[in-house]
C-alpha cells in the first residue's frame, strides 16, 4: 500500500537536497572571489589599459618595480600598448615576444626608415623607441637597432576597448594560424579558405539564418501535422540525400568538362572538393537508406508519439523558445568566465624575468584558482543545462497529470521554473556535479593524448582511447539517468538518489518500450536534423557555385553545414526531452493505475494506443513476449 502512495503527481512540494544547493552556492561565492582578487590586484587595470615589458600601466601613474628599470613611469598621456615586432609570435606560450612600450598614437601609416620613425616622433609626439632613447638620437644611437621597432613598421590601429596597436593587415600572424592547423601544408591554401570565408560572409550569414527559419517551421509542422510528419519527413529526406547526391555529381561532371582548358588553382581545388562532397554525399546515402530499411517496420510506430508531443507543444507553446534561453544564459556565463579568465592570465606579482622584463605570476595557493576556475566552467555550465532539463520535465509533468486541460497553469514553463527555484535548485547542483566529475577525467585524459601524441606506444595509446571512450559512454548514460531523474524529482518532489533510482527501475522494467521508443523517436529526429543540414547545404552549394572562379567555398559550406546542424540540434533536444519525459510520464501511470475507480489513468489515448500498437507490432516481429504485461485500457 505504502509503495502505491509513492507518487504522487504534484501533490506536495518540498526542497530536495539542500545540502548540495548550500554547496553549490559557496562554490559560487568561490568564484566571485576569484574575479573580486583578479580585479583588486590590477588585473582588470592591466588587462584593459594594457601594460609595456616594466610592468607599467599605460594611461596612468605607476609604482617603481624593485630592480626593474623603466618601471614607476609616469604614462597618464601614453595610453596604447606598442610592440616593436608585432609578428614575432611565440607558438610555445602563444604570446607576442616582444619588447612592448606605452605610446601617446599608433602608426596610421607605414614606416619604413629610422628616420620616418624620428619623424613620426617629432610630429605626433609618440616616442615608437624604448623610453631611454630620446627622439633625436633614432638615427644617430647604435643601441636603436634593439631598443626601436623592427623595420618596415606596420600601420597600426587601437584595439576597441583593450588599448593595443594592431597591425592593420594582419597577413603576419596568418604564420600562427598555420602552426594551429596542422593539416594545411601549404601556406597559400590557408590564404585562399580564408579569402573564400571573407568573400562569402554575406551568403554564410543568410544560409545560417536559413536554417534557423527551417528549424523553426519544422517545429511548426510537427506541432500542427503530427500525423503524417513522419512519412514527409521520410519522404524528404530521400529525396533530399538522392537530390543533394545528384546535384553534386552533375556539377562535378559539368566543372570537369568546362574547367578542363583551366589551370587556376582556384579551379583545381574546387573540383577536387567536388569530388570529394559526391563521394561522401553518395556513401551517406547508401548508409541511411540501409538504416531506413531496417527500421521500415517500426516507422508507423512513431506516429502516435510524436502526435502526443505535438498536443504538448499546443497547450506548452513556450517550451519552442527555451533553446534561446538557455543559450543566452550560457553566453553570459561565458562571457564572465572568460573575461575573468582574461584577468586571471594579468594577475599576480610582478617578477622580472631570464630578459630582464617583467611578468605578472601568481605564487603560492592562489596558482590553483586557474583550477578552480575551469571546475567552475564546466560545473556551472551543466548547472544551466540541467535547469534547462528541469525545467521542461515540469512543465510536461505538469500537462500530463492535469486531467483537465483547460485547468492548465496561465504558463506552466514560469510555474515549472518557480518550482525549480523554490525547491530543486539542490538536485539540479548534485546532478550537474555527477555529470562534472565524469567530465573532468575525461578532459584530462584527452589533454594526455594531445601531449604525448606520437611519443607513446601503441598500447598506451590504445588505453587511452579506451578510457576515454568509457567515459564518455558513462557520461551519456548519467545524462540521461539524470533527465529521468529529474523527472521523477517534478512528479513526486524527492531527492536526487531517490529519483535516480526510482526512475532506474522504471526504464528497466520497461527496457523493450524503451528500446522501441528511443530508437524510433531519436531516429526520426535526427532525419530531422539532417534534412535541415541537406537543405541548407543545398543552398549554399547552389549559391555558392555562383563564385566558383574567384573563390574556394570549401570552408563556407562547411560552417554553414555546422552551424545548420547546431541550431537543429538545439530545437530538436527539445522534443527529444518531451518525448523522454512523456514516455516515464507514461510508464509511472501503468505502473501505479489500472483505469478502475480510483486509480483512473492520466494519460492520453492516443499515447494508449501508441504503445499497445507498438506491443503488438513487437510481437509480431517476435521481439515482444510476455514482457509487456496485460493489455491495458484506457479510461
Amino acid at each position: 500500500k505504502s509503495s502505491k502512495r509513492e507518487w504522487k503527481p504534484l501533490e506536495d512540494h518540498s526542497c530536495t537536497d539542500v545540502p548540495w544547493l548550500l554547496l553549490f552556492i559557496l562554490f559560487c561565492i568561490g568564484m566571485g572571489f576569484i574575479c573580486g582578487f583578479s580585479i583588486a590586484t590590477g588585473a582588470a587595470a592591466r588587462l584593459l589599459s594594457g601594460y609595456d615589458s616594466y610592468g607599467n600601466i599605460c594611461g596612468q601613474k605607476n609604482v617603481k618595480v624593485e630592480g626593474i628599470v623603466n618601471s614607476g613611469l609616469d604614462l597618464t598621456h601614453k595610453k596604447y600598448v606598442f610592440f616593436l615586432d608585432p609578428c614575432n609570435i611565440d607558438l610555445v606560450h602563444q604570446r607576442i615576444k616582444s619588447l612592448a612600450l606605452c605610446v601617446s598614437a599608433c602608426p596610421q601609416k607605414e614606416l619604413k626608415t629610422l628616420a620616418d620613425i624620428q619623424k613620426f616622433a617629432e610630429t605626433n609626439g609618440s616616442t615608437l623607441c624604448s623610453y631611454e632613447l630620446q627622439p633625436s638620437e633614432y638615427t644617430t644611437d647604435p643601441r636603436a637597432a634593439k631598443l626601436c621597432p623592427k623595420y618596415p613598421v606596420p600601420e597600426s590601429a587601437p584595439i576597441p576597448f583593450f588599448h593595443r596597436c594592431a597591425p592593420v593587415n594582419i597577413s603576419c600572424y596568418a604564420k600562427f594560424a598555420e602552426a594551429l592547423i596542422t593539416f594545411v601544408s601549404d601556406s597559400s591554401v590557408l590564404h585562399r579558405l580564408i579569402s573564400g570565408v571573407m568573400t562569402s560572409k554575406e551568403i554564410i550569414m543568410g544560409l545560417c539564418l536559413l536554417s534557423l527559419v527551417l528549424s523553426m517551421i519544422l517545429m511548426v509542422i510537427i506541432r500542427y501535422i503530427s500525423r503524417v510528419l513522419v512519412w514527409i519527413l521520410t519522404i524528404l529526406v530521400i529525396l533530399g540525400s538522392l537530390g543533394g547526391t545528384g546535384v553534386l555529381w552533375w556539377l562535378y561532371a559539368k566543372q570537369r568538362v568546362s574547367d578542363s582548358a583551366v589551370e587556376s588553382q582556384i579551379a583545381k581545388d574546387n573540383l577536387q572538393a567536388l569530388l570529394i562532397y559526391a563521394i561522401s554525399a553518395t556513401v551517406f546515402t547508401v548508409i541511411l537508406f540501409l538504416i531506413m530499411l531496417i527500421m521500415r517496420k517500426r516507422v508507423a510506430l512513431t506516429i502516435a508519439l510524436f502526435h502526443v508531443a505535438g498536443k504538448v507543444f499546443i497547450h506548452l507553446p513556450l517550451l519552442v523558445f527555451q533553446p534561446f534561453w538557455t543559450f543566452f544564459v550560457l553566453i553570459l556565463f561565458w562571457t564572465y568566465w572568460i573575461t575573468v579568465l582574461l584577468f586571471l592570465g594579468t594577475t599576480g606579482s610582478p617578477v622580472p624575468n631570464e630578459e630582464g622584463f617583467v611578468e605578472f605570476r601568481m605564487v603560492g595557493p592562489l596558482k590553483y584558482m586557474w583550477w578552480y576556475h575551469v571546475v567552475g566552467l564546466i560545473w556551472i555550465s551543466e548547472f544551466i543545462l540541467a535547469c534547462q532539463q528541469m525545467t521542461v520535465a515540469g512543465a510536461v509533468v505538469t500537462y500530463y497529470f492535469t486531467r483537465e486541460k483547460r485547468n492548465l497553469p496561465f504558463t506552466p514553463i514560469l510555474a515549472s521554473v518557480n518550482r525549480l527555484v523554490c525547491y530543486h535548485l539542490g538536485t539540479v547542483a548534485k546532478g550537474s556535479f555527477i555529470i562534472t566529475l565524469v567530465k573532468i577525467p575525461r578532459m584530462i585524459l584527452m589533454y594526455i593524448h594531445t601531449q604525448l601524441k606520437g611519443k607513446e606506444n601503441a598500447c598506451a595509446r590504445c588505453m587511452l582511447k579506451a578510457c576515454i571512450c568509457c567515459l564518455w559512454c558513462l557520461e551519456k548514460c548519467l545524462t540521461y539517468l539524470n533527465q529521468n531523474a529529474y523527472t521523477a524529482t517534478a512528479i513526486n518532489s524527492t531527492n536526487f538518489c531517490t529519483s535516480a533510482k526510482d526512475a532506474f527501475v522504471i526504464l528497466v522494467e520497461n527496457a523493450l518500450r524503451v528500446a522501441a521508443i528511443n530508437t524510433v523517436g531519436d531516429f526520426m529526429l535526427f532525419l530531422g536534423k539532417v534534412l535541415i543540414v541537406c537543405s541548407t547545404g543545398l543552398a549554399g552549394i547552389m549559391l555558392l557555385n555562383y563564385q566558383r572562379d574567384y573563390t574556394i567555398w570549401v570552408l563556407p559550406l562547411i560552417i554553414v553545414c555546422l552551424f545548420a546542424f547546431l541550431v537543429a540540434h538545439c530545437f530538436l533536444s527539445i522534443y527529444e526531452m518531451v518525448v523522454d519525459v512523456l514516455f516515464l510520464c507514461f510508464a509511472i501511470d501503468t505502473k501505479y493505475n489500472d483505469g478502475s475507480p480510483g486509480r483512473e489513468f492520466y494519460m492520453d489515448k492516443v499515447l494508449m494506443e501508441f504503445v499497445e500498437n507498438s506491443r503488438k507490432s513487437m510481437k509480431e516481429a517476435g521481439r515482444g513476449g510476455g514482457a509487456e504485461g496485460r493489455e491495458l485500457k484506457p479510461m
